[in-house]
């Protein structure tokens, strides 16, 4: 059984790195701090994250301030209709002078990897993400390459401009950790927004952190000790989307067409331990688990036709379980 006052120690040793990272991330966006802490969650957990959102959220500027902050390598990738797997993965490529084929490796070797409105580009170049976001592989020709420990991608999509785009495979979402759905700011932030650009008051972000502190924050979230009630607690949240009728909730099962999966209970596990983490706790508590459980089940509760006509939502599905199942 893992120390918990060791933990706590070592979490509050690496408080000030966080701090440090956060105020970065800050000196670029103004409020959303909802979001930046989803980003530090899903970086402390090796989870890759999807953002949704209207145009304008600041989605590609906050995914870029983090990888700013970080000293690691950052890609940005505009996704198309026109993209090829090889633009992303790369490909061979034949040197005539050498009489030989060599390999040019795509962008997608990096440790961030913003895939920029994700739902642009066809099936096939999702199809190319799907190795790489599961098995940190990539495979060009007959060779497959490891990528870096460090290696996350996040993308954006845009909930209301469908003309074009290319939903994403089932197998695809499930893949990303958090699904965040990203709001508009407060009149207070907004202004600050205003005035940073009217007064050209516009700032960058800079490394305040390196891979080493990184694996380090990370090796010290896995360790955060999760009781097991807290643990019983997850299953059965995920359990109740797959058969709300054993926890009383016969009223919503129609709207269910497929729970949430195994991968599901894990990042709930994984992200309740980052979020204990970001409060300074070497230990979780169920709160950890209600803070981020919708941003983990949103996209992994499929409902049905039943549900749309009657305009429920994923997020109410998750709410109404919450209500129900005991808490520790």
């Amino acid at each position: 059984m893992p120390d918990v006052n060791q933990n706590r120690e070592e979490v509050q040793r690496l408080a000030a790195k966080v701090a440090r990272l956060r105020s970065e991330i800050g000196q670029v966006i103004v409020g959303q701090e909802k979001m930046i802490s989803r980003l530090l969650i899903g970086l402390l957990c090796g989870g890759h994250i999807l953002l949704e959102g209207v145009p304008g959220l600041a989605k590609t500027t906050a995914i870029k301030s983090l990888a700013d902050s970080l000293a690691t390598k950052f890609q940005r990738i505009q996704f198309t209709p026109d993209l090829l797997p090889a633009d992303l993965v790369g490909t061979m490529i034949y040197l005539p002078n050498e009489g030989k084929f060599t390999t040019r490796k795509g962008p997608i070797f990096a440790n961030f990897v913003l895939a920029d409105e994700i739902n642009r580009a066809p099936s096939k170049v999702q199809s190319a993400l799907l190795e790489a976001m599961q098995e940190k592989q990539v495979t060009i020709g007959d060779e497959t390459f490891p990528l870096d420990q460090i290696f996350l991608v996040m993308a954006t999509q845009n909930p209301i401009e469908q003309e074009g785009t290319y939903p994403l495979p089932e197998a695809q979402v499930d893949r990303f950790m958090l699904k965040l759905k990203i709001d508009y700011p407060t009149m207070t932030e907004e202004r600050k927004v205003l005035d940073r650009a009217l007064d050209n008051l516009a700032a960058a972000a800079s490394p305040v952190l390196g891979a080493e502190d990184i694996l380090e924050m990370q090796r010290v979230t896995s360790n955060i000790y999760i009781d097991d009630s807290v643990r019983d607690y997850i299953l059965n949240i995920v359990q109740a989307t797959r058969s709300p009728e054993k926890f009383g909730l016969e009223s919503i099962k129609s709207f269910i067409e497929f729970g949430a999966s195994p991968r599901g209970s894990i990042w709930l596990g994984k992200g309740a331990r980052a979020a204990a983490f970001l409060a300074g706790r070497g230990y979780v508590t169920p709160q950890d688990v209600k803070e981020i459980v919708h941003d983990v089940l949103r996209h992994r509760v499929i409902l049905t036709y039943e549900a749309e006509a009657e305009s429920i939502t994923a997020e109410e599905i998750i709410s109404r379980v919450i209500n129900v199942v005991p808490v520790p």
